[in-house]
């Protein structure tokens, strides 16, 4: 689909990287990896054709269409969501126009037998099978749909796009990107402004929907459902690792080793030569072999080792005076913004030593609770921060309380303490402010660097309640690992608010989940909560469909078996037969299934077969047929028994 072939990008003197050279094909999802500042978004634009490269070919094949979600991007503030939305379907519409006019040419021409008229019935047939495939007839059911998957209710169709934040409407660009229906998809950090539902809803599109993705993103958890190969850019060059991220890691952390021995190899070598012509330098004898080691070290290539992951280091909060028993209590808690409830009735109590998770879709209260806890807002109810609580506080305005004439390494100078200032240079360099970084004014970073830099600072401040407001949105991974630990290792209470599951994984042992105007409280992990959650869900669906089919069903039944007569007691028995049948056969078909299933996951837990994305796309196909099949099978054992029970005992 897409072809690069000596692709290099270059600014001023040291390039990005050089002589990269790599095929995007059908079905392959490609995690684009990197530190900070290797190339990474540069190269999605490389793709796109939206930057120049200093040299190479990146070929686009046949009528091969790419589309493209930047990080950040204008946005326009003069319609409703869903005409906005249906800016996607510009190109179905042009196409509408002109098979209109071709069936209308097609009407009225009586040449059947021309070459002219063959050719345009062919043109038409094409056209109209790629306006199909579009799904030219299914374009309102398809933007309610994928609108709905990333967070927008009906009614928000209607409104003003400027009603919405930057990130809602980030959701509704990504929206008109996944309706085109592209045939590759370049994702610049598509889950920055997503919650964790609409994350899960984007990994399911991604897998059933696309035919070719390549993302950059710093949530590991997306990554590894969504992605099968790995590009990373490191020391200048692309390598390509053909198996998902988790297991890049691994090769990665081997080929390092493999580097760190060649080079030093390499070094001894090196060192071999240089003693061997200090030592025979001003020997006439030697004078040859002299010439040919020195020539021989001229021509040699240092070996670069990748960069060196900073997952190593280790983070520890300043100790502080222990706090109450209890930091937050939450009695009745409420609060409303005029006439929209935001939550009401809350109660909960965090104890000390807790780290729980605030979760729930965007505006559905989890920072304005948090605002309630600084007393920051007015609310209804009773809440109590406790006995010497000592609050660290992390959300997105932290950033701009930072003194911009002092620099980076200035910034955390001031607030560290004790053997930590000799390491200063290590965790700044483990927030990606290594090197010449560390001496930037405030002043001139950006957004994403002053939340890493206000996040630094907090680290090393003395408290016993961290609340922490989507920490890990502008952090790559190895720096979310060094958060993580520290918080892990942290002696105090936790709260935070995140819709990264790899990052709460493991950290948490209490959810509170946010929506529908309550907090619900949940025991357990992130994917502890998330199973209850989508089985809550298939529950409260099926309900549905069960009461719907059971009305449906009623309204065609006899009000009483005693009066029925001999015919409609033969139809009946004749329903329960005929949905006997439809039970075994669905019966049947799941066991079918169920059995294929167990062979492949046999056969991909094979290291052979382990990346095959025919099985995996066979086994995500299978899979999704057998959640399909199970429903149907609980709504035709539902009508049978009702069926049933209406013949005469």
């Amino acid at each position: 689909m897409i072809s690069v072939e000596g692709l290099s990008v270059a600014f001023g003197v040291k390039p990005l990287f050089q002589n990269a050279s790599f095929v995007i094909n059908e079905r392959d999802r490609i995690a684009l990896v990197g530190r900070n500042g290797a190339g990474k978004s540069t190269l999605l634009r490389v793709l796109c054709g939206q930057q120049a490269a200093s040299a190479g070919v990146v070929a686009v094949s046949g009528d091969t269409t790419v589309g493209y979600l930047p990080q950040v991007m204008r946005l326009t503030d003069d319609t409703t969501v869903a005409e906005e939305a249906r800016k996607a379907f510009a190109g179905t519409q042009q196409l509408r126009v002109r098979l209109a006019d071709m069936e209308r040419a097609l009407a009225e021409r009586t040449d059947y037998e021309s070459e002219e008229y063959l050719a345009l019935v062919e043109r038409f047939t094409q056209e109209h099978e790629h306006y199909l495939l579009l799904g030219g007839d299914h374009e309102a059911a398809a933007l309610e749909r994928t609108l709905a998957g990333l967070g927008f209710s009906r009614d928000d169709l209607q409104r003003p796009t400027r009603e919405f934040s930057g990130g809602w409407r980030m959701r509704i660009e990504l929206a008109k990107i996944l309706l085109q229906r592209p045939d590759v998809l370049l994702l610049d950090e598509p889950t920055n402004h997503l919650d964790i539902e609409s994350i899960q809803w984007l990994e399911g599109f991604l897998a059933q929907s696309a035919k070719a993705v390549v993302l950059v993103s710093h949530d590991r958890a997306f990554v590894n459902r969504v992605t099968n190969r790995t590009l990373e850019i490191s020391c200048g060059r692309v390598v390509d690792y053909k198996v998902r991220y988790d297991e890049y890691v691994k090769l990665r952390a081997e080929r390092r080793e493999q580097q760190l021995r060649a080079w030093e190899n390499q070094q001894r070598e090196m060192a071999d030569m240089r003693d061997f012509i200090n030592r025979f330098r001003y020997q006439a004898t030697k004078a040859v072999q002299v010439q040919q080691k020195i020539k021989q070290l001229e021509r040699m290539v240092p070996i670069e080792i990748d960069e060196v992951e900073r997952t190593a280091l280790r983070l520890r909060f300043p100790l502080c005076l222990r706090s109450g028993d209890y930091p937050v209590v939450c009695d009745e808690v409420g609060k409303a913004y005029g006439e929209h409830r935001v939550f009401s009735h809350v109660n909960l109590t965090i104890k000390r030593g807790e780290k729980v998770a605030f979760v729930g879709r965007n505006g559905e209260g989890k920072s304005t609770l948090v605002k309630c806890i600084m007393g920051e807002i007015p609310f209804d109810g009773r809440l109590t921060v406790g006995h010497q609580v000592q609050i660290g506080y992390f959300a997105q305005n932290q950033a701009q309380l930072l003194d911009e004439e002092l620099t980076v390494f200035e910034t955390i100078d001031r607030v560290a303490r004790g053997d930590v200032r000799l390491r200063i240079n290590d965790i700044l360099g483990a927030f990606m402010f290594g090197g010449e970084a560390s001496e930037k004014k405030v002043k001139v970073l950006s957004g994403g660097e002053r939340s890493r830099l206000a996040m630094i600072k907090l680290l090393l401040e003395p408290v016993n309640l961290l609340i922490l407001d989507e920490p890990t949105n502008h952090l790559d991974m190895a720096s979310k690992d060094v958060l993580k630990e520290a918080i892990r290792s942290f002696d105090g209470t936790a709260i935070i608010v995140s819709h990264d599951r790899d990052f709460l994984d493991g950290l948490v042992t209490k959810v509170y989940a946010f929506g529908g105007g309550q907090v619900r409280e949940h025991l357990g992990g992130i994917y502890d909560y998330l199973s209850f959650f989508q089985r809550e869900e298939q529950e409260r669906e099926m309900s549905e469909r069960g009461a719907a089919a059971a009305s449906e069903k009623q309204d065609s039944l006899p009000a009483s078996p005693e009066k029925q007569s001999y015919a409609e007691r033969k139809e009946q028995q004749k329903q329960v037969r005929k949905a006997e049948k439809a039970v075994k056969e669905c019966e049947a078909a799941i066991e079918k299934m169920e059995a294929r299933i167990r062979e492949l996951d046999s056969l991909l837990c094979q290291p052979d077969h382990a990346a095959d994305m025919v099985l995996i796309t066979e086994y995500t196909d299978i899979k999704k047929a057998l959640d399909e099949e199970n429903d149907r099978w609980l709504l035709l054992s539902e009508r049978l028994e009702e069926a049933g029970a209406m013949l005469p005992k």
